[in-house]
């Protein structure tokens, strides 16, 4: 990427990513790279299913993939062949917790799993669970398994059936040159929700995550549109002169900030999603573009360069004032924050033309670097806030890597003949 100045890439910031991305298939399938494992992390054997192959790998990858286990179907005692875990075995392999478990068809076409956690140390199980689901809900079952081992064993909820939308790009293919689509966490069942030869940006999810909105060019002007995933229905929200853009929606899902200039220069507006009644929320001769409501909707952050470079700010709904937050670095932007309202993703630029997604804690200030590259952009943190998602580029490729905010795991979720960019993690 060329050197810019910092207010030319504030403008740039409303619009579009940091670096160019382009790629040669729109209906790329994402897959699945462990970039980083943790070095040392609990054991957890997985022993295959009774009349399963399907079932258990996905819980297999879930939780390796969590960043806090490690776990194997493979190399598993002997013992284990007859799914009723050995205690003393499992102690001498150095494996603390076993997964088993069956899955039987049922009269009506569908499985009846079920499966079992067991704490070697205690001698007991953590887990002893019966699921009843259709043939078409196998996958997001297993995600459900792997969401409650995790709750069971880290206290956290687990994040392994949640969904992420992310923007393809496809020059080759002039109709549908934009693509927004929606897949696993796992890069498994994408599902295109809009194409259209005009750009689409800025993907954001209702709270109830049965929607979202973006971006679109598809009038030759930007407009923000909100779509019902089910039916597929779309209204236009916004557009109004000038741009539209960055919309993001109240924790209770009744208002939308988004930045438009109307009135000439980019500001914060809030509309009342019932009435369309908007509010002006930014006055300022800088630009102010961005806004994300805190998780309480007491506040909103969002990004200005009203202080001489690009920054992130804390605007009270209250009192109408704004507060700075980011002060190291010449440029902090794309701010989001996590769903305890406590940590803030954004991203950093520590020299030069290199920029990385950084962790910053709200209560203390103190930001750390989390990413090992240097053209990030669009981080997304996980609904449990133990992971962000962020669109990134390693040589020649353009790609989705989660990370974990502890930097001890990273996977990648490259296209399989493209570039992705402009992730959006769904809310729970």
């Amino acid at each position: 990427m060329m050197e810019m100045k910092p207010k030319h890439l504030l403008c740039l910031a409303i619009f579009t990513a940091l670096g160019p991305i382009m790629v040669s298939q729109t209906h790329a399938q994402l897959h699945l790279e462990i970039a980083k494992a943790p070095a040392e992390a609990p054991k957890i054997a997985i022993i295959p299913f009774s009349n399963d192959q399907s079932i258990y790998p996905i819980v297999e990858n879930d939780l390796n993939r969590s960043g806090k286990f490690t776990s194997s179907s493979k190399n598993l005692p002997a013992s284990a062949a007859n799914n009723s875990p050995n205690a003393a075995a499992w102690q001498a392999a150095g494996v603390p917790y076993v997964v088993t478990g069956t899955s039987k068809p049922t009269a009506d076409g569908g499985f009846e799993i079920h499966y079992q956690l067991y704490d070697v140390q205690k001698q007991q199980y953590l887990l002893n669970e019966l699921l009843t689901v259709p043939a078409s809900r196998t996958r997001q079952a297993a995600h459900m398994i792997s969401d409650t081992i995790y709750e069971a064993l880290t206290g956290i909820k687990g994040d392994f059936s949640g969904r992420i939308a992310y923007v393809l790009r496809n020059p080759a293919t002039p109709e549908q040159r934009y693509t927004l689509q929606i897949a696993d966490t796992d890069g498994e069942q994408p599902r295109t929700i809009l194409t259209s030869r005009d750009p689409i940006l800025s993907p954001a999810w209702t709270p109830d995550a049965k929607k979202i909105a973006y971006v679109s060019f598809e009038t030759k002007r930007p407009a923000i549109y909100v779509q019902d995933l089910s039916t597929g229905s779309r209204e236009k929200l916004a557009s109004f002169r000038g741009l539209n853009g960055a919309p993001s929606f109240s924790p209770d899902g009744s208002r939308m900030l988004f930045t438009a200039s109307m009135h000439g220069n980019p500001e914060i507006y809030e509309m009342d999603l019932g009435t369309r009644q908007l509010k002006r929320m930014t006055n300022d001769s800088a630009i102010d573009t961005e806004a994300r409501y805190a998780p309480d909707g007491k506040s909103f952050i969002f990004t200005s360069d009203r202080g001489g470079s690009a920054q992130i700010y804390r605007y009270d709904l209250n009192t109408g004032s704004s507060k700075r937050l980011t002060f190291r670095g010449a440029f902090n932007a794309r701010g989001t924050l996590s769903a305890d309202g406590k940590k803030l993703a954004l991203v950093h630029r520590p020299s030069g033309s290199n920029y990385k997604v950084a962790i910053q804690d709200i209560n203390t200030g103190i930001t750390n670097i989390l990413t090992p590259t240097s053209l990030d952009e669009s981080p997304s943190f996980s609904p449990n806030g133990q992971m962000v998602v962020y669109a990134t580029r390693e040589g020649a490729r353009g790609l989705l890597s989660i990370m974990s905010l502890d930097g001890r795991f990273r996977m990648n979720l490259p296209s399989e003949q493209g570039e992705v960019r402009e992730p959006a993690w769904a809310p729970k």
